[in-house]
């Protein structure tokens, strides 16, 4: 029987999403009006976010990108923010649309580096503890320096080429055969254990990795967005802002990293899954394949690579141009010298990127809605009407809850503009500045680790190709992320307490 127009359009609504999931998005557009002159607009706003973040959870049901699209663009309509300022919002974090439009792109076209050195490492350390430690930490270090959106690159580009190699092999096919590595029906029987098991083994690997670019990224003015913001509102260089910092960046640090440990030895949370035996001896069998076949060809291009990448490091590290404008440095050297020449070649590099680039706009009208709405400002008199000996701790923790549910870097313009104003109007003194835009940062960027849309990296990571690979859910995030959250938020907070 033919199907009829309107059955087919309610087929195409959403795709193949579930039923339940298509009329739970067409019930918030139903409601979002209702409440809008019901309720007014600072409630409905607030109801916005969480409809948002629902869009987020659902991200292995449906990409965000088009449910988010269609409530940013209702809230437009409505009238609880306008185009203009969802551009403003865009152009503010213009810097961020550049570093994912080209600096993504630039880490495709050195996987075959990265492939190389992790497989090295991940064969020649055996301890799973060792390794995790050794994930974290590297991500922490690479994240001061860099910035945590490349480093989360670099982790999803090495973790998806270790899962497509396996998974050609356990499906019975070469390395170099072309594969779809989403259908698991071509998986033989007597790999499918061994592959549930490599998945939970490449999830807490991810999972630590992400968490220890928050561990590094709040440490230095260059780690992340928000951090040169403050330290632009402060007046503090390098130096002085990892010093001022330190206190409780440092002490976090060392929390995070022993929490990493803990979580392999005692394997809660999800954690603590080994490396399958058959799946190291298929790495180190395709190591010594591409070791036999390197052409000299390929011998150069892997040089190359390399020098690209002490290139990337250093032009990061010494901040030479914008993070963008690096990356596409790094599109250019990468291919110039390795023979990738053509349109077609070039276009698979930002098939991972642009559509998160596209959800990150959808995210900036959310937090326009937020910013038209004053749906913060509440939050920020009630801590500023606190006694001045409490407002350091206080102002950590109001961070880091609206952190989890925002963008932090929008969370930190508005903090830090708010006290710098009362700096400035001499409502409070220089030091007491100086101890509110210390929790300003690390409020921003510790407690944040608790959802996916608290941290770009994260999101990022949740809204990836390697993510449904890897059954790698939103609720799954939040659940492994959570004793990170609580003993490195807490620690933060005591730091703040009693370190500043």
């Amino acid at each position: 029987m033919q199907q009829s127009l309107s059955s087919a359009l309610v087929d195409n609504f959403l795709g193949n999403s579930p039923a339940w999931y298509k009329w739970t998005i067409i019930g918030f557009l139903v409601a979002n009006p209702l409440l809008l002159v019901t309720v007014g607009p600072f409630i409905t706003g607030w109801i916005l976010i969480l409809e948002f973040i629902f869009t987020l959870a659902m991200a292995l049901k449906c990409y965000p990108l088009q449910p988010g699209g269609l409530l940013a663009i209702q809230a437009i309509v409505l009238g609880m923010t306008t185009a203009e300022s969802v551009y403003e919002e865009t152009l503010h974090n213009f810097p961020v649309i550049l570093l994912l439009m080209f600096m993504v792109a630039g880490i495709f076209f050195l996987k075959e580096l990265l492939l190389f050195v992790f497989t090295k490492v991940l064969i020649g350390v055996r301890s799973k503890m060792l390794l995790s430690l050794l994930f974290s930490a590297m991500a922490a270090v690479l994240s001061a320096f860099l910035d945590a959106l490349t480093v989360t690159a670099v982790i999803i580009a090495v973790a998806e080429g270790f899962y497509s190699i396996y998974h050609k092999v356990a499906s019975g096919k070469h390395y170099d055969t072309s594969h779809d590595q989403s259908d698991d029906g071509q998986v033989e029987e007597y790999h499918r254990e061994d592959l549930l098991q490599f998945r939970a083994f490449l999830r807490s690997l991810m999972m630590h990795a992400a968490v220890g670019t928050a561990l590094g990224g709040v440490t230095t003015l260059v780690g992340e967005p928000q951090n040169l913001l403050i330290a632009e509102e402060a007046g503090w260089e390098f130096v002085e802002f990892f010093v001022r910092m330190a206190p409780v960046t440092m002490t976090v640090l060392v929390v995070g990293l022993l929490t990493c440990l803990l979580l392999e030895k005692l394997k809660w949370f999800s954690y603590g899954a080994k490396l399958p035996e058959a799946v190291r001896k298929v790495l180190e069998e395709y190591d010594e394949h591409m070791t036999e076949r390197r052409t000299q060809k390929q011998k150069a291009a892997l040089i190359v690579q390399a020098i690209t990448a002490v290139f990337l490091v250093i032009a990061l590290a010494f901040h030479l141009a914008e993070v963008g404008i690096i990356g596409l440095t790094v599109i250019v050297l990468a291919t110039a010298f390795t023979g990738i020449t053509s349109e077609h070649q070039i276009g698979h590099a930002f098939e991972e990127a642009l559509p998160f680039t596209a959800l990150l706009v959808v995210f900036f009208g959310i937090v326009s809605v937020i910013h038209t709405q004053h749906l913060f400002e509440p939050v920020i008199q009630a801590v500023f009407a606190l006694d001045e000996s409490v407002q350091g701790p206080v102002f950590y923790m109001a961070n880091g809850i609206l952190s989890m549910i925002s963008d932090n870097v929008f969370v930190a313009t508005v903090y830090i503009s708010e006290v710098k104003s009362a700096l400035m109007a001499g409502e409070i003194s220089r030091e007491h500045f100086d101890v509110l835009a210390v929790a300003i940062n690390t409020g921003t960027n510790i407690p944040s680790v608790a959802t996916p849309n608290g941290q770009a990296a994260f999101l990022f990571l949740l809204t990836s190709a390697v993510a449904p690979l890897l059954r790698l859910s939103y609720g799954r995030m939040v659940w492994m992320a959570l004793p990170y959250t609580i003993t490195m938020s807490i620690t933060g907070l005591l730091a703040t307490i009693y370190l500043l």
